[in-house]
């Protein structure tokens, strides 16, 4: 077996262990370990090693862990080792919280209080020995390793001691006060050293309480490979100017530590933040480590004043260390008024900065998001020019990999460990959140294993959980936290098919829907895909089911996997063209962020175009483009309208021609089919009509040429139902749920003349 190979090369507690505390989880999980019980034994060595790591001093575990490593293979050179250091480092923790300090007797001291201090000792003594593993400490061991005899030696020593306290009392008891003052000073003095001594027999997993400087805790945070070698230079130009100012040399033209770093939610702004506060401290640069955290509600006030006076308290509180001014962008407002005093905070901040009084004593570092920061940084160039280009940091999003491994300490940090398999389709729910800019990386990882670690905890408090692994492991199972699927609620496909008419828009969707899956299967299996084309046009006269079947075709996306949301977001040329120049691209921006992970509708989309003539809408257009590129499979676009419009629309762009190649045309309803959605929409309420009616309807759709479809058809019997209120409240006897042949002529009349 490949893993007892592995561990059968760890040969010392000294050496780290060859597997981390994940890893020997999910060997003790996924194992049975019959007929290896050297193997089980050294998986409990690595599981008690590490989590005596994660928690120094007592841990009911760590020493179950090593229960059964001991009960497995007690006589194996680790187990032995883990185990004695262990009793070693239970020896130390108690003699170190032993007052040994206070065991002096003085030959001056009065008999009463040499009886006092000799019974108050001898207690002492012996609640250690009751401590001791009495077994262990007597054991006759050939070869004994040093530890176990010092071990041994103590307790022995303990107990000579514990002899001549005996007889100290016996005689002060028989008022022959023999104190062999001396020897008992001596054997005090002597578990001192021993106490000394044992910490340096201690295994270095055990005693590792070694400061980690700023940097070290920095290279251990996940990813940001860019990032730590711009950190560990500047690190090393800071400690080169450090040394050269104790030289006596000066530098007129020094960068500062005022710093900006940018990036999206959950990058590790404040975390970054922090650990600068720590390496500026460490070489001396500043007198604390302390960091200040201040956002746009401390600083800005509601009076003239208040802005001012806000900010100086906050840089008094930062001198000695630094101030840190969270979403800092949020100081300058687009279109800020005179009653918005954020230009105020920034005015004082830079005053303070540059100040004889204030400046050089604290550093601000200010965070935000990486364009909102650019944009506040040009649009004051007194405070750009306080941050050098070479103290800005940009945080990266973290990338999938490393995702996963921030939800895998997370977890183990809470006592949790993930299966390989569940761990797999966490990966699933973290990209079903990785939809916008808004997604919040580190952040919405640790929530979302929060989450479920609470789902766990809701469906096993009903269970009865036997095995310790059964309270840490996170399989599949508890994954399914999201509400589940109604049984009696239809596929999108069969929502499709409940439909009426449509044919030929049923058969384009479902031959989507198969191409998609298909091309799904083929990248799971590594075979080469075909790229899908999911934006589309749907062309046809107003009320032919476009919008209802934008939103099914989105439900259809998102249950082959490729839209995240499902949603829909419909739109027309308003929620998308602004009255004046620099407004229709935001507008535009701000639809396509609201419907990515789902389908953007624009309806009547060629009022965009009109003929080119209209600058605002063919910056909308041009937007679109651009952000279709962007979000590539993230998003995807319905345009609908009349046929004739539609196609121009697409001709006029080459952006829009390139990228739309699916077309949906909706033709008009039969008259059969009118008449379908007419007892349809009937039923929805629960009333029905007699065959007379059905006469009627059936002449009149195909006499006329019905406009606006299934719009008309709502309208006709909304109508309808209000005509026969009002005949029935004349009539108590007629039946209350019947549409009669005179309700549907009154309603005709009334929606045609409107139409």
């Amino acid at each position: 077996m490949k893993v007892l190979d592995e561990l059968k090369q760890w040969k010392s507690l000294e050496q780290q262990p060859p597997m981390t505390e994940v890893e020997a989880l999910r060997y003790m999980n996924k194992n049975n370990w019959q007929g290896h019980k050297e193997g089980k034994a050294l998986l409990y060595v690595t599981l008690a090693y590490h989590r005596i790591k994660r928690h120094p001093g007592e841990d009911l575990l760590a020493e179950q862990f090593i229960d059964e490593a001991r009960v497995l293979d007690p006589a194996h050179p680790l187990v032995a080792e883990l185990y004695e250091s262990q009793q070693l480092m239970q020896a130390y923790t108690m003699l170190k919280n032993t007052p040994l300090d206070q065991w002096v007797l003085h030959e001056t001291d009065h008999d009463s209080a040499k009886a006092k201090k000799v019974k108050s000792i001898y207690s002492d003594v012996g609640y250690l020995k009751k401590q001791w593993d009495k077994d262990l400490a007597e054991k006759t061991i050939i070869d004994a390793s040093s530890r176990l005899k010092l071990y041994q030696d103590v307790y022995e020593e303990l107990g000579d001691l514990e002899i001549m306290l005996e007889e100290a009392i016996h005689s002060i008891e028989n008022r022959r006060i023999r104190v062999p003052v001396k020897e008992i000073n001596e054997r005090a003095r002597r578990l001192s050293d021993n106490q000394d001594e044992i910490y340096k027999r201690l295994p270095g997993f055990l005693t590792d309480q070694s400061f980690q400087n700023p940097l070290e805790a920095f290279d251990q945070m996940v990813g940001l490979k860019d990032v730590k070698t711009y950190i560990r230079r500047y690190y090393h130009f800071l400690r080169y100017q450090q040394q050269r100012k104790s030289y006596g040399f000066s530098m007129v033209d020094e960068p500062g530590l005022h710093m900006i770093i940018t990036g999206n939610p959950g990058t590790g702004k404040t975390t970054m933040a922090r650990l600068l506060a720590n390496i500026y401290h460490e070489l001396g640069i500043l007198d604390t480590k302390e960091v200040i955290e201040v956002n746009r509600s401390h600083l800005v006030g509601s009076y003239v004043g208040q802005s001012e006076e806000n900010t100086m308290n906050y840089v008094k509180q930062a001198i000695g260390g630094v101030l840190f001014i969270d979403e800092a962008y949020s100081l300058k407002r687009e279109g800020q008024t005179g009653n918005d005093y954020g230009q105020a905070v920034i005015d004082t901040l830079v005053s303070a900065m540059t100040s004889k009084e204030y400046g050089g004593k604290f550093a601000v570092i200010l965070a935000g998001y990486p364009e909102e920061m650019r944009q506040f940084l040009w649009s004051n160039p007194g405070l750009r020019s306080r941050f050098p280009e070479q103290n800005h940091i940009e945080l990266p999003d973290y990338q999938m990999d490393e995702l996963l491994t921030i939800a895998e300490q997370t977890a183990i940090e809470n006592d949790f460990f993930f299966t390989e398999t569940a761990l797999k389709e966490f990966s699933s729910l973290i990209e079903r959140e990785r939809v916008d800019d808004s997604f919040g990386n580190a952040r919405t990882v640790k929530n979302l294993v929060l989450k479920t670690i609470f789902q766990k905890g809701a469906q096993e408090a009903e269970r009865d959980k036997q095995h310790w692994l059964d309270h840490m492991r996170i399989s599949s199972d508890d994954l399914e936290w999201e509400d589940p699927k109604r049984e009696d609620q239809p596929s999108p496909m069969e929502r499709l098919d409940e439909l009426i008419g449509l044919a030929n828009v049923k058969t384009e969707v479902r031959k989507l829907s198969s191409f998609v899956q298909a091309q799904q299967k083929r990248k799971e299996k590594g075979y080469p895909v075909v790229p899908i084309q999911l934006h589309s046009v749907f062309s046809g006269n107003p009320g032919t089911g476009k919008t209802t079947v934008a939103e099914i075709y989105a439900n259809v996306l998102k249950q082959c996997g490729l839209l995240k949301r499902g949603h829909t977001v419909v739109v027309s040329r308003s929620d998308l063209v602004a009255g004046y120049i620099g407004q229709t691209a935001i507008k535009t921006k701000r639809k396509i962020r609201e419907a990515l992970g789902g389908v953007l509708f624009i309806d009547e989309a060629y009022s965009l175009y009109n003929g080119g003539r209209d600058d605002f809408g063919k910056e909308a257009i041009e937007t679109l483009v651009d952000e279709m590129t962007k979000h590539n499979e993230n998003l995807v676009v319905i345009l609908a309208g009349y046929q004739r419009e539609m196609e121009q629309l697409v001709e006029s762009n080459p952006g829009l021609s390139s990228r739309f190649k699916k077309y949906f045309h909706f033709p008009d309803y039969s008259e059969s089919e009118l008449l379908q959605m007419t007892h349809y929409q009937a039923k929805q309420y629960g009333y029905h009509f007699n065959e007379w009616a059905e006469s009627f309807l059936l002449e009149k759709f195909t006499d006329h040429k019905i406009r606006g479809n299934g719009r008309f058809i709502n309208n006709l019997v909304n109508e309808a139902i209000q005509f026969q209120a009002i005949r029935i409240m004349d009539d108590e006897a007629e039946d209350i749920n019947d549409l009669q042949l005179e309700d549907f002529e009154k309603a005709w009349h009334m929606v045609r003349r409107e139409s």
